[in-house]
């Protein structure tokens, strides 16, 4: 039972630890780009654009596919 309890918290110490770090990479990286004024807005900002450009590349990646289909339906 001792054994168990020593697990879950080096575990939890363990994932404190990583997340202090990401939110200290991210302020620190933010910090950095001139014009950024409100952290609880640079936090939001670097958290959600991963997500856009993965949609945008995605929509270019179906754009290319349809003119490659067009152009294999004209030959």
């Amino acid at each position: 039972m001792e054994t168990n309890k020593a697990v879950i918290g080096a575990l939890i110490f363990i994932v404190l630890v990583i997340g202090a770090n990401f939110v200290m990479f991210v302020v620190a990286r933010n910090w950095a780009k001139p014009g950024n004024s409100n952290f609880l807005e640079t936090l939001g900002k670097a958290m959600n654009t991963s997500t856009q450009k993965k949609d945008t590349s995605m929509e270019e990646l179906r754009q290319k596919i349809e003119e490659l289909e067009k152009e294999k339906k004209e030959e």
